[in-house]
């Protein structure tokens, strides 16, 4: 008898964790793992949830165990997502819906709905962020799909996402790749939001000479200011942890080599394919890239010494300074992103509803913060080319550029890196000046290819004196 409402494939940590959060919502899920022995031990560890949880040997029996049309999740991502569909399609009828849950390339997504779209099945294309804790007890969800199948998902997807002041923390987006594209985008400013805590974390270790557990009581007290967000939070607590095998802060066991699993670099390639500057978070994923080269970095440190042009100042205003400059520089990334929404948008047809993202990315995401309440405000009060002219956040970065400049300027001269701040700091700069320096490069691109340019006082394309250009 089919009484399960949904169902879903994979019992790793975030499947299993997903079903769980559906089950303890009051939500009968069918569930089917590749390694069977894995769905018995599933539920006999569920406890009191146990009874809302279908185990299903066969993908068969899934299929026949959930209400039609039967709505399936799928977690893995990757390759392994074009087999299960290909499976799949072997066992549902039309109608029914396939779910991918995964960090998945929207071009993908665009690509399987278009696969599917003669087989009388649906594809859903699911955001989902929060990590394995925002998976059990309320994620972030971003969708893309048709209304129809949104509309047969939405009661489960608003009961199991996170909620903002009661708000549930989910919405319909747009149609196919829109869910996975936003979600692209929230890791991307993800990338550049850690970087820039990173570098701020570098300033106080390296320039000012802070041990971790003095470190850490500084980002708590800058989480009950405007830097309030989970990010903030969990930076305290990482500092303020011991290493249980050698009682050193944590912090410092850990390797300096970050990795990454592509979403970040997805976000840098489609802000270029779009023609928007994205430069804090392509400058974040640059920095990982560069911190996976380990060897190479120790050997050039060996060669040239660590540069200290002059120590980093250390006064009573540094604090300040550090904390209005890391909020700038996270207000710049954010603008950054929500400009590569904005031109997606318009390219792929989706009309994204600006407001409702920055609202669902208030509670379960991983970038989640105060300010992106201030945001969904900004976007809601009529359309603005980029958010640093909202006028709150114009308020906010006139009093906060001074901190990242003076930040940015000591840093360089004290050898500290800080190349996702130091962009956000040129972006901001070149955005605001009305006559720029591309002048001479249209004159460059004229003389070498005849390429033309605009004058500032005729309208039409020009050539400059200086003939074809030949030497």
């Amino acid at each position: 008898m089919a009484s399960a409402e949904i169902g879903l494939i994979g019992l790793g940590v975030m499947g299993s964790n997903l079903a769980l959060n559906i089950a303890d919502n009051g939500h009968r899920i069918a569930v089917w793992n590749r390694t069977t022995s894995r769905i018995g031990e599933f539920i006999a560890d569920a406890g009191p949830l146990a009874d809302r949880l279908v185990g299903c040997d066969t993908l068969e029996a899934l299929a026949a165990a959930i209400r039609p049309p039967r709505p399936i999740i799928m977690v893995p991502a990757g390759k392994a997502v074009d087999e299960q569909i290909a499976v799949l399609r072997k066992v549902l009828s039309p109608g029914d819906i396939i779910i991918d849950a995964g960090n998945a390339d929207f071009r993908d997504t665009i690509r399987r709905f278009g696969e599917l779209k003669d087989s009388g099945l649906t594809f859903i294309g699911m955001g989902v962020s929060g990590g394995e804790e925002g998976a059990r007890h309320g994620p972030s969800i971003m969708v893309g799909s048709t209304e129809d199948a949104w509309k047969r998902v939405q009661s489960v997807l608003t009961d199991i996402a996170a909620k903002y002041q009661g708000e549930p923390c989910v919405a319909w987006l747009g149609t196919d790749g829109a869910g996975h594209f936003v979600k692209t985008i929230h890791n991307g400013i993800e990338y550049a939001d850690m970087q820039m805590i990173a570098e701020i974390y570098g300033i106080l270790r390296d320039g000012l000479g802070m041990p971790a557990k003095d470190i850490a009581p500084v980002f708590e007290a800058w989480n009950k200011g405007p830097l309030n967000s989970y990010l903030i939070e969990i930076t305290a607590k990482v500092l303020a942890a011991d290493d249980p095998a050698t009682g050193k802060p944590m912090v410092d066991i850990i390797l300096d080599r970050a990795g990454q699993k592509g979403t970040g670099k997805w976000s840098v390639i489609e802000a270029q394919r779009l023609g928007v500057p994205a430069t804090a978070i392509e400058a974040a994923v640059a920095a990982r890239v560069l911190s996976s080269l380990k060897t190479e970095r120790e050997a050039a440190e060996k060669v040239f010494g660590k540069l200290q042009v002059k120590p980093f100042p250390k006064s009573d205003k540094v604090f300040a300074d550090l904390e209005q400059a890391l909020l700038a520089g996270k207000i710049a990334a954010y603008a950054q992103g929500f400009a590569v929404l904005k031109a997606a948008s318009a390219e792929f047809g989706w009309n994204l509803p600006l407001p409702t993202v920055a609202k669902i990315w208030r509670a379960g995401c991983i970038i989640r913060s105060q300010f992106l309440g201030k945001m969904a405000e900004a976007y809601s009060g009529g359309p603005i080319d980029n958010l640093m002219m909202a006028p709150t956040f114009v308020e906010v970065m006139k009093g906060a550029h001074g901190p990242l400049r003076r930040i940015v300027a000591a840093a360089s001269e004290a050898g500290l890196p800080t190349p996702a701040l130091s962009s956000a700091l040129n972006y901001f700069d070149a955005y605001r000046q009305g006559r720029g320096t591309s002048n001479l490069i249209q004159a460059q691109r004229d003389f070498f290819g005849a390429h033309g340019f605009e004058r500032i006082d005729q309208p039409g394309a020009h050539h400059g004196p200086w003939g074809s250009g030949a030497a």
